[in-house]
């Protein structure tokens, strides 16, 4: 890794999240820039996001050496252990490239974060949880003409079992806070493959409510976040936080080691 592709790389992320945001969220870059009542949807979050990007990967590259450093991703085969492609290493398990990880964890963090607080500014989700009532009513209706919205019997049974207890009246509540709380742990780098997994779930029983809307994508992209969960937090608190848990995630050094010069070996002399 030199500095000239680590610049590439800085390019790279920071396009990848222009590319997200035009194609999957029309719109972050051009609603109101500052909205105190939806800050997660304000262009000023989505410029701050997109400066943490550039930030970070200048902070990286001016901190290699002028040699650059060599890449290792190397592992024990054998007894049953498969090796993986070099390329898919790294982008998992290298610190270096966890800057393309963070266009992944904003735009996907942001849409969370948008989505969870304008429910919990929301008395229909916050209090008597009407919002979420109606919705699954909507869901569990079988029209006399057309396609049910949901596909699988049992899960209508599910949740009209919901709707009979009145579990809104609290559930409404968790799916609110938790949308929250995942932008953030997103967003901040904070468990991320946690936070990841957390919101494919829920991403995964919308679907099943027959909810498709932006659901399919931030699935696809909490998937890969899931994957690289030992690098996709490295620009966040999971520099920290996962080495205090004992999770088996080997930190780079502040500062790395200049390039070692190749060895070349000098043929042995010919006898006389």
């Amino acid at each position: 890794m030199t500095r000239t592709r680590a610049y590439g790389l800085t390019a790279l992320s920071a396009g990848l999240y222009g590319l997200l945001c035009w194609v999957f969220a029309d719109g972050l870059f051009t609603n109101t820039f500052f909205n105190r009542d939806e800050l997660a949807s304000s262009s000023l979050l989505t410029y701050l996001l997109l400066g943490a990007i550039i930030f970070a990967g200048i902070h990286q590259a001016r901190k290699l050496p002028e040699g650059g450093v060599d890449l290792n991703a190397s592992v024990e085969t054998g007894h049953g252990q498969v090796d993986d492609p070099f390329t898919w290493k790294l982008l998992l398990g290298n610190t270096f490239f966890a800057l393309i990880w963070m266009p992944v964890r904003f735009f996907v963090g942001q849409e969370w974060l948008a989505a969870g607080e304008h429910k919990v500014r929301d008395d229909a989700w916050m209090g008597g949880g009407t919002a979420l009532q109606g919705y699954w009513e909507r869901a569990v209706a079988v029209p006399e003409q057309g396609r049910p919205a949901i596909t699988y019997g049992w899960f209508r049974d599910f949740l009209d079992v919901l709707l009979r207890n009145e579990t809104y009246t609290w559930f409404a509540k968790v799916v609110a806070v938790g949308e929250v709380l995942i932008g953030l742990g997103l967003i901040v780098g904070a468990l991320v493959g946690v936070a990841a997994f957390f919101g494919t779930l829920m991403n995964f029983n919308f679907q099943l409510a027959g909810s498709a809307s932006t659901n399919p994508v931030l699935f696809g992209l909490g998937v890969l976040l899931v994957l690289g969960w030992k690098v996709a937090g490295w620009w966040g608190f999971d520099r920290w936080l996962l080495p205090r848990l004992g999770t088996p995630w080997t930190r780079l050094p502040l500062t790395w080691r200049r390039s070692s010069p190749p060895v070349v070996r000098t043929p042995p002399a010919a006898p006389a």
